[in-house]
C-alpha cells in the first residue's frame, strides 16, 4: 500500500493563521472590519479556560466564521490571488520546501488538512504542487456567506476522520504515513499516523513530542 504525509497549514507550513487571512479581506470588503470587532470582542470574553482545546476550538469556528456573514462568494474569490501573493506566499516557512521536497522523493502522497477556507488556502496549494488538500468551505446562500462552515468542520479530532477515510478510499497505509503540526489541537491527527512528528510545536505539543520521542522540527 502507499503512504502520505499528511500536513496542517497554518503554523506548519506558513506562520500566518486565520486572523491573518480575515484580517486581509477586512482590508479589501465594505462592512467586514465592524463585523471583526464584534467578533474578536466575543471571543475575548470567552471563558476558554474552562472548557477542553476541541470545545473552544470549536467555539472559536462557530464565531470566528460569523464575521464573514454578507460577504459575496465572487469577491472573496476576486481577492484570493492578491491574498496569496502578499500574505500567504512570503509566510511560507524557508524549511517547508525542502520538507515537502524530501518527502515526495521518499514517493509519499502529500496531503493538506486545514481548518482554513478553500478560498483562501486554493493558490498556496497549486504553489506548492499540492493537488490533496481538505479545507473548510463557507456556506453561500445565492453567492452570500451566511456566516456558518458547511460540515465536516475541520478542527481537532474531524481532521483525524478525515484522514482515516482518506486513507480508506485512497488506499493508503496509515502505519506508514508522516503527520506534522504545530499545535497540541492537532493531536488526533498526529496519533493516527505511524510517524508524527512536531513543527515549530506550542509548548503542549513540544512537551509530549519529547514524552514519545517524536521528531521536532523547526522549519523558520
Amino acid at each position: 500500500m502507499a503512504a502520505a504525509a499528511f500536513y496542517d497549514l497554518e503554523g506548519t507550513l506558513v506562520s500566518t493563521n486565520l486572523v491573518h487571512t480575515l484580517a486581509f479581506y477586512a482590508k479589501n470588503q465594505p462592512g467586514l472590519l465592524s463585523s471583526l470587532r464584534k467578533s474578536a470582542t466575543t471571543l475575548l470574553s470567552l471563558p476558554v479556560f474552562a472548557v477542553t482545546d476541541q470545545y473552544s476550538r470549536k467555539v472559536f469556528n462557530d464565531l470566528f466564521f460569523q464575521s464573514y456573514k454578507g460577504q459575496t462568494e465572487d469577491r472573496m474569490r476576486f481577492f484570493a490571488h492578491e491574498l496569496f501573493e502578499t500574505i500567504l506566499k512570503p509566510a511560507v516557512f524557508p524549511g517547508a520546501y525542502e520538507l515537502i521536497e524530501k518527502s515526495r522523493s521518499l514517493g509519499l502522497r502529500q496531503v493538506v488538512v486545514t481548518g482554513a477556507l478553500d478560498l483562501s488556502v486554493k493558490p498556496l496549494m497549486d504553489h506548492l504542487g499540492i493537488a490533496d488538500y481538505v479545507a473548510n468551505h463557507l456556506e453561500f446562500v445565492n453567492g452570500v456567506a451566511t456566516g456558518r462552515l458547511l460540515p465536516p468542520v475541520l478542527a481537532a479530532a474531524t481532521k483525524a476522520s478525515w484522514i482515516r477515510q482518506f486513507a480508506e478510499r485512497e488506499g493508503i497505509n496509515l502505519s506508514d504515513s508522516y503527520a506534522y503540526s504545530d499545535s497540541m489541537s492537532d493531536l488526533p491527527m498526529l496519533s493516527v499516523v505511524g510517524h508524527p512528528a512536531a513543527i515549530n510545536p506550542d509548548m503542549r505539543l513540544r512537551q509530549t513530542a519529547l514524552h514519545h520521542d517524536w521528531p521536532i522540527l523547526n522549519l523558520k
